[in-house]
Formats: C-alpha cells, sequence, structure tokens
C-alpha cells in the first residue's frame, strides 16, 4: 500500500524558511512524479512544485526563486525547501505522486494538475506570520 508521510511545518516568520519532507513507501517511486500543492483555508488546492522521475522540476509562478523541489532517491523522500516566506504561503502542504505513469515526461501544465496524482499524504501545517 503506497503511503506519504509529509513533515517539517511549522509556524515561521515572515522572511524566514522551512524544509517539507514526503516520506513516500509502498512503491517505486523513483519511476514516478512526485508534487507539491497546497491548500489555504477557503481556498482551492493549489499546486507549488512538481519533480519528475528524470529530475525535471516544475514551479508556480507564486513561489518561483523561493520554493526548491528536491528527491533523495535511495530514502523515497522528496523536500520542498521554501526561503523567504510570505504570510500568503500559510496554508496545509500535501505531497501527491502518480503511480499510474512512470517515466512520465510533461509539461507544467502536466503535473500541476492536482488530478494527475493518484496518491496523497495527509498534509503538514504552514503558518507564516507577519
Amino acid at each position: 500500500q503506497v503511503q506519504l508521510v509529509e513533515s517539517g511545518g511549522g509556524l515561521v516568520q515572515a522572511g524566514g524558511f522551512l524544509r517539507l519532507s514526503c516520506a513516500a513507501s509502498g512503491g517505486t517511486f523513483r519511476l514516478h512524479a512526485m508534487g507539491w500543492f497546497r491548500q489555504a483555508p477557503g481556498k482551492e488546492r493549489e499546486f507549488a512544485a512538481a519533480i519528475n522521475w528524470n529530475g525535471d522540476t516544475y514551479y508556480a509562478d507564486s513561489v518561483k526563486g523561493r520554493f526548491t523541489i528536491s528527491s533523495d532517491n535511495a530514502k523515497n523522500t522528496v523536500y520542498l525547501q521554501m526561503n523567504s516566506l510570505k504570510p500568503e504561503d500559510t496554508a496545509v502542504y500535501y505531497c501527491a505522486t502518480d503511480t499510474t505513469r512512470p517515466y512520465r515526461s510533461g509539461s507544467l501544465s502536466t503535473f500541476g494538475n492536482p488530478h494527475e496524482y493518484n496518491y496523497w499524504g495527509q498534509g503538514t501545517q504552514v503558518t507564516v506570520s507577519s
């Protein structure tokens, strides 16, 4: 059974940083895309960043230049380094994976679409104070 477990969230002041981790189990995740999404209260879930099997990365405009996604295939873990955090980054952050299509290539519109992922973690809260 595929499991994704996020960690690393917390409360930070504006301008600060956090590193989120997503530990995956139950599959061969180095073959698949992994994504980070976020959902603020009263808003829809939105894309933040993704990385495909080949190490190609994709970012939403709102986080580009501040967030960095990376993966450690030996640990089956994906990271989201978040720098220069803003109050508008406050949200629950979820990691997700698509286990149906290994070695998938695509575009931002592909990997930024939450419907392209079939497994999700439980989320970790990030709160940025002003």
